[in-house]
């Protein structure tokens, strides 16, 4: 997410205008935003998805996108506590509004509270012009009504004192009251204020350096030579974190095959697992393949790496991964993990890693949408997926062998939880290190599960 708009931070000159030849694209930053806000609450589309298809099609300059970019993420982090202030203003409140006039008030209320150097006077013109192009004058009368009322009581929208500690940490910080209360039960209250808090700030850039090609130090001089904000990763050890990079995998070195986009906690994942040469190594839940490239880096590229995967399509994507880094090791296999013990030999494998489908409520600052997508009644359905995935794939390790379980996710029955009872069941296995819980706000990276057991010889 770009942040060059944020109260906390300093803004181009352009980012009060649509600016540019309207024969260049095809409409503003703003209505950019509507559309992808739109699709993404009446398609539950991913918003990173959309944006990237909606950025496309407008054909925005560079500060225009990034201000598209901040408006959509920005809007949809904060949107409860949007919604909250925008209820005394709606008249019939926000639930019986069109999704596209929710969306724009929306958009025009986060910029307005949210955003620097974009004036409150900006921001209401755009909207009405929406309005008047997307709808009848009646609905851009009742747009500019509503915003030039929140522009009058800006000073006296806060979230009042005295509210129980669910629903004031919910709207504080813009989570799901449901998803405060299981984590004030886990974590209670400091710690799951600071990750409600960690969410809502824009993740960094992380890359790994591909070790077979390039080391870390070797890496870093590249980038810093060529202008970049570069430095080593404090968590990870093949980790360079960039800043002011862009996209990198728009670059000709993320195309030769030097690095890979991955982010800091995960790639804990591969130096847990720490395959060595020669090893024949299994990814159960393999796409879209960074850790099971980091795994044949590690080897030295020496061994067999065994990339599993449901979809056919996404285990092309690791094979085209393979390909990139110039890693000869690794194979792929189209298969529910579950039903690995009947394609393969049983205790054949030195190491396994099972990065297990999850929650993902460790990335929420990655997918802000998540938090509002998600139910709570779907994660006793996952969890059964997890324990099913356990039950099988331990089977193809050899005694003496390495299992790592990770998530990307903070639940505690997802995780130690789910550990816990996998050693209750299988007195065969046993804790081969201390278990790994990431939270957050802890490295600036994501949330992150990785527990490492070893098969009894």
């Amino acid at each position: 997410m770009n942040t060059n708009y944020r109260k906390t931070g300093k803004s181009p000159s352009a980012a009060g205008r649509t600016g540019g030849s309207q024969a260049a694209r095809t409409g503003s930053a703003r209505e950019a935003a509507l559309d992808v806000l739109v699709r993404t609450e009446q398609d539950r589309s991913y918003s990173n998805l959309l944006l990237h298809q909606t950025l496309q099609k407008y054909r925005l300059d560079k500060e225009d996108a990034a201000l598209a970019t901040e408006i959509v993420y920005g809007t949809i982090q904060r949107m409860n506590t949007i919604d909250y202030f925008l209820e005394k203003f709606v008249a019939k409140g926000m639930a019986k509004l069109q999704p596209w006039v929710r969306s724009l008030l929306r958009l025009s209320f986060y910029q307005m509270m949210y955003l620097d150097r974009v004036p409150d006077h900006a921001v209401v013109n755009e909207a009405v012009n929406l309005a008047k192009k997307k709808g009848h004058q009646g609905i851009s009368g009742m747009v500019n009504g509503v915003l030039r009322n929140v522009i009058r009581q800006k000073d006296g929208l806060v979230i009042p004192d005295g509210l129980p500690e669910a629903e004031r940490i919910a709207l504080r910080h813009s989570h799901p009251e449901w998803m405060v209360r299981r984590w004030l039960r886990q974590l209670g209250a400091e710690r799951t204020e600071r990750v409600c808090e960690a969410n809502n700030r824009p993740p960094r850039v992380s890359i790994r350096a591909n070790i077979m090609k390039i080391g870390r130090d070797e890496l870093v001089k590249l980038l810093l030579e060529a202008g970049l904000q570069a430095e080593p990763s404090e968590l990870a050890p093949a980790g360079v974190v960039v800043r002011g990079g862009g996209n990198m995998a728009l670059t000709p070195w993320f195309e030769q095959g030097l690095f890979s986009i991955q982010d800091e906690s995960s790639m804990l994942v591969a130096e847990a697992v720490d395959p060595k040469p020669g090893e024949k190594v299994l990814d159960c839940c393999a796409a879209p393949g960074g850790k099971t490239m980091h795994m044949a880096e590690k080897m030295g590229d020496r061994g067999e790496i065994w990339a599993c995967d449901i979809h056919e399509h996404k285990a092309k994507l690791i094979r085209e991964q393979a390909e990139r880094l110039g890693l000869a090791s690794v194979r792929t296999l189209t298969a529910d993990a579950r039903k690995l013990p009947e394609l393969l030999p049983e205790a054949g494998f030195d190491r396994i890693l099972l990065d297990a489908p999850c929650s993902g409520l460790g990335v929420i600052r990655r997918k802000p949408d998540m938090k509002w997508s998600k139910r709570e009644s779907e994660l006793g359905d996952i969890c059964v997926i997890q324990r099913e995935l356990l039950s099988q794939v331990h089977r193809l390790l050899r005694p003496g062998g390495i299992l790592v379980y990770s998530t990307c996710t903070i639940e505690h029955d997802e995780n130690q939880g789910m550990v816990d009872r996998f050693l209750q069941d299988h007195p065969e296995f046993e804790p081969a290190a201390e278990p790994m819980q990431i939270y957050p706000y802890e490295h600036e990276s994501d949330g992150f599960f990785i527990a490492k057991l070893r098969k009894r010889a």
